[in-house]
């Protein structure tokens, strides 16, 4: 311990009190402006939530209760397959499955040692739901189940899906869930997503349909598959849609309302810390240029990783984006080139606080914070792994700091870059390479295997390819305000200039063919293995679906959008009424 004392003495330093003549500069530079408005959620607000009543005793002990009879439920050595995927698939959708790990494992495990070598099943599972149900599970949960389990529903050719099937909507809705877990080559798996999505919007339309529930389900996949979706968002929603089902269980509606307010108010908590770091920064303050988002950066947060025990992870990751976002806006809006290549080299270098007479104050003042909070990083996992980190942390700040110059070089000189040159770079620029350096280290264990450090640093395919979902996403809802505003030309605008294709709107779809076929790649590292902890790539996994959650519906994240707000609203900061 002496020891770790003495290297936590050389980590932190004191924020500089600078006067903050850099205002003096503004007068003879030209800068630009985001133009962001305030935060919708102040400080006052945010401290006066009540996060004590559903994690209170009374309501603790009666969820823990209820865990208890589910457990029992999942015991019951009478329940059928099907009727065990049902559950399974039921409390993973509503947000409770972390209480039940090991049993839905082995329940699973069950299912895939049967139907390995072929599939084999009652005959109430030969049916399209059901085997379309078995696949998703096993395929989201990491079993590597073949596709071929769908021969059986095509013509003899296999060129086609059985005509008679249309019929089937519950079949179908399934099946094109199952899709969306499709790897590279998988042919049976584009035509399932091609079918069932051809027939699927026919029963969106059809207003005659008895089941309105089925109606909603349809209409709810057409948007957003359920693979794509922000797990949290899918839990709030299937919690509302659940008691309206033909078939529902009050004892697992009780419970997941419960767990969510109970999970809803540890979050409460992780947000008013995060907020009160943010506050005493004293950023927004001194840096009025930059985007006040701390609500919009912990929601980020807590999509890519919910579960109640992981506070210390969405506290930190939350602070990353706070960071993210500033000095994003250093080089996106406010600094001028001198001094971007001036902080760049900084970043690099990692100079010492005092070293730092060279920047100007507002650039100072940024840097001292980070320089804090990335020693401050790497203290914690010393203590807490006996693993000195922080040189894999300062280089993953290099990258994102030399990737933001080289977009600010793009833009001043005015040029474009080719659609791969931007995306070699912009995948980067995008941050989350960063993100998952940080969360490596919270996820994965052990974090001193060599094959995984090794991977972490040269940014394993995982990283790169959650991180180019997240910049497509980003750049299909952001790029028109930042054309206007003055900004490097996008991945839409990149593509348009190679004159492959002439409308805007093909370009957009050039785009989604893009993410859709990032995630076939995605899907097959989950099951393919790599040298990452599971809870490592269900990050870099869930970065992908917040990206699609948050760009769903325009700009979530820098602009007031309406939709956004009001998911932030409902996942954060209202309770489910409990009767």
């Amino acid at each position: 311990m002496p020891a770790i004392v003495g290297i936590l003495s050389t980590f932190t330093c004191k924020l500089p009190s600078f006067r903050m003549c850099y205002h003096t500069s503004t007068t003879t530079t030209a800068r630009r402006s985001g133009n962001y408005g305030p935060s919708t959620w102040d400080f006052t607000y945010i401290q006066s939530l009540n996060s004590t009543t559903y994690n209170g005793e009374r309501f603790v002990t009666r969820r823990d209760e209820l865990k208890e009879r589910v457990k029992d439920m999942m015991k019951n050595e009478e329940m059928k397959e099907l009727e065990k995927m049902e559950m399974i698939d039921e409390l993973q959708r509503l947000g409770c499955s972390y209480h039940f790990e090991d049993e839905i494992k082995a329940a699973l495990m069950e299912i895939y040692m049967k139907n390995s070598d072929s599939y084999k099943s009652s005959s109430e599972e030969k049916d399209l739901y059901a085997t379309a149900l078995e696949f998703r599970l096993l395929r989201q949960n990491g079993y590597n189940i073949s596709q071929d389990v769908f021969d059986v529903f095509m013509d003899g050719e296999r060129s086609s899906f059985k005509a008679n099937l249309c019929e089937d909507t519950k079949g179908l809705l399934n099946l094109y869930e199952a899709s969306f877990l499709s790897m590279e080559g998988e042919t049976i798996l584009k035509l399932a997503k091609d079918f069932s999505t051809k027939h699927m919007k026919y029963v969106a339309h059809d207003q005659n349909l008895g089941d309105q529930n089925l109606l909603a389900s349809v209409q709810h996949a057409l948007e957003l598959p359920l693979h794509w979706r922000m797990p949290r968002l899918e839990t709030k929603c299937f919690i509302d849609s659940y008691k309206v089902k033909t078939t529902w269980n009050p004892i697992l509606l009780d419970f997941a309302k419960l767990d969510f307010n109970f999970v809803q108010a540890v979050h409460q908590e992780d947000l008013k810390f995060v907020s009160r770091w943010w506050e005493n920064s004293g950023i927004t303050k001194r840096l009025t240029f930059a985007r006040d988002r701390v609500v919009e950066n912990f929601f980020w947060s807590v999509g890519l990783y919910s579960k109640p025990m992981y506070a210390n992870w969405r506290r930190m990751n939350a602070k990353i984006n706070c960071f993210i976002c500033t000095i994003d806006d250093i080089y996106d809006v406010y600094g001028t080139m001198d001094e971007l290549q001036l902080f760049t080299d900084t970043i690099e270098r990692w100079d010492d606080v005092s070293e730092t007479g060279h920047l100007p104050e507002y650039m100072k003042f940024c840097y001292a914070a980070l320089h804090n909070f990335v020693n401050e990083v790497a203290f914690d996992v010393l203590k807490e792994h006996n693993i000195f980190i922080v040189h894999y942390l300062r280089k993953a700040w290099g990258d994102l700091c030399k990737a933001y110059l080289q977009e600010a070089k793009w833009y001043h000189s005015g040029y474009t870059p080719t659609y791969e040159e931007y995306i070699e770079n912009s995948w980067i620029s995008i941050s989350c390479p960063l993100t998952l350096v940080h969360a490596f280290f919270y996820f994965n264990n052990p974090v001193e295997d060599a094959t995984a450090l090794h991977c972490l640093t040269q940014y394993h395919q995982i990283i790169r390819l959650s991180a180019i979902i997240l910049r497509l996403a980003n750049d299909k809802a952001t790029s028109p305000n930042e054309m206007k505003r003055g900004d490097v030309p996008k991945a839409i605008q990149c593509y348009m200039n190679e004159g492959r294709v002439s409308s805007n709107a093909d370009a957009r779809d050039f785009i989604d063919f893009q993410i859709s076929e990032t995630w076939k790649k995605m899907n097959k590292f989950r099951i393919e293995g790599s040298p990452f902890s599971e809870a490592f790539i269900e990050v870099a996994m869930n970065i992908a679906r917040m990206a699609q959650c948050m760009y769903q519906h325009g700009d979530g994240h820098g602009i007031k959008n309406l939709e956004t707000q009001t998911r932030i609203q409902t996942l954060l900061f209202q309770p489910i009424p409990l009767i």
